[in-house]
């Protein structure tokens, strides 16, 4: 009998405090890592919407090269490009279609805690002060 009790008093384990201590650091790490994985999907998410008015703009400008003023709607356009997932897309708009344009895309879905925001886009690139995509997601331009 004295055997067997010896046999089970040197086997090794995880103490309780030891289990907790890793679940604690497994705990903290996730709080740093998994808001920095959501900012990273989120910039890519708004990469997208960036790529597709860059595209638009080329386009425009070609358009407008053509025909003297900027297209009113997509099917006037030389391009064809698949429409951005996560965004709905606006209209065309503008004062004087001869000099200038302008088309916003807004955030749908949820965004990983930034909430609802825009891209607008004009003749002249990208508009900060017409737009509310939050400064953490703005690509290097």
């Amino acid at each position: 009998m004295k055997t067997y009790s010896k046999i089970l008093a040197n086997k090794g384990g995880f103490s309780l405090v030891e289990l907790t201590i890793v679940v604690v650091i497994l705990g903290v790490l996730a709080m740093i890592g998994v808001p920095r994985y959501q900012k990273v999907v989120e910039r890519a998410k708004a990469a997208e919407a960036f790529s597709y008015l860059a595209q638009l703009e080329g386009a425009q400008e070609r358009h407008n090269a053509r025909t003297g003023q900027y297209a009113k709607r997509m099917n006037e356009l030389d391009i064809t490009v698949s429409n951005p997932t996560h965004f709905r897309i606006g209209k065309f708009t503008s004062y004087n279609w001869q000099t200038q344009w302008e088309l916003k895309l807004t955030r749908q879905g949820a965004s990983s805690g930034f909430g609802a925001y825009s891209v607008t886009w004009t003749q002249d690139g990208f508009q900060r002060y017409r737009s509310s995509i939050h400064t953490d997601l703005l690509p290097a331009l």
